[in-house]
């Protein structure tokens, strides 16, 4: 036998390729044959009597790196020129969306809002105006109304602890109209502004311009109900009370307003000015001429002020005068 047959039947090869014409072998169109008839089985068959081949270990033999003379000149090009590097994705460039991950809204997704009717109030709900006061328009009322309307007022805390609104008193006619800042004690008593010792040198203070209470002179606060322990009141609950002031001085139609103490002259002029930084000159609130000096409580207690009190009305005389047309 042969080194190649030796070879082919230790590979379990020998009964497919026997040479044609050899001793004790199948001619090979027989084998052909009888492989075309059972091609499956005559493998498995051969494949279970072939003995098992040997396991031949592989050396790896290291391959010597082509010289650049070998490489083709094309092939050499490619290889030492500079390879395009992968460019980041830019932070404009959306992110590849998954087939499960839903669109992304658009601004016609919400356009249906814009169609939503609003709902509307009814009359007595309407919404509070920016000072946080219901919308009631004081400015229409007439004289009686305004002073129901003070009396049961509730737009600030200060009603729950009044016992009378201070509304005003005097003449609903008067040229001159003098403005204090709240109630006091006995204010909140007796309904009425300027009463006790301080009302008394208030009188007197009239009395100097020939003017009395009642008589051409109407009396006034910011403020209608008292703030508890005679505080000064709240910037929230000025702004409540103003319209009715406002509608007052509207109704009135004052040719000079007398403010009386710091506290009145801010919140008329809108200042957080000083009593000596806003004497002595005339202001306007609504359109009226306005005079600032002293709150006769603080000239009780400040005897050497008086002067400079008579003073301010004098100024205010003069105003009055000027405003009147030169008419006593």
């Amino acid at each position: 036998m042969s080194l190649d047959e030796i070879a082919l039947e230790e590979l379990g090869l020998a009964p497919r390729w026997v040479r044609k014409g050899a001793r004790g072998a199948a001619p090979l169109e027989a084998v052909r044959e009888d492989e075309a008839a059972a091609p499956s089985s005559a493998v498995t068959r051969a494949q279970a009597e072939a003995p098992a081949a040997p396991v031949v270990p592989v050396v790896h033999r290291p391959v010597a790196a082509a010289e650049p003379s070998e490489i083709h000149p094309a092939a050499a090009e490619r290889s030492q020129a500079p390879q395009p590097v992968a460019r980041a994705a830019s932070p404009s460039t959306p992110a590849p969306r998954s087939s499960d991950e839903p669109p992304p809204l658009t601004d016609e997704d919400f356009a249906w809002f814009d169609t939503v009717a609003q709902p509307v109030l009814p009359h007595d709900a309407e919404p509070a105006q920016a000072d946080g006061a219901p919308r009631n328009d004081v400015a229409t009322l007439d004289w009686d109304a305004l002073a129901e309307c003070v009396a049961s007022c509730t737009r600030c805390r200060l009603c729950e602890k009044r016992t009378n609104t201070v509304f005003g008193v005097g003449d609903r006619e008067a040229d001159w109209m003098l403005i204090g800042e709240a109630p006091g004690e006995n204010e909140d008593r007796q309904g009425e502004p300027f009463v006790g010792q301080a009302g008394k040198l208030l009188d007197n203070m009239l009395r100097a311009l020939s003017l009395a209470r009642g008589e051409n002179v109407y009396i006034a606060n910011v403020i209608k109900c008292r703030p508890p322990g005679n505080r000064n009141p709240e910037p929230d609950e000025v702004a409540r009370c103003e319209p009715y002031l406002q509608r007052q001085v509207a109704i009135v139609k004052p040719k000079i307003i007398v403010a009386l103490g710091r506290f009145a002259a801010q919140s008329l002029l809108k200042t957080d000015g000083s009593i000596a930084s806003l004497r002595g000159r005339v202001h306007e609130y609504e359109g009226v001429p306005v005079i600032v000096t002293y709150h006769p409580a603080y000239l009780l207690r400040s005897l050497h002020d008086k002067a400079k009190a008579w003073t301010d009305l004098c100024l205010a005389r003069d105003t009055w005068r000027a405003a009147s047309g030169g008419e006593q």
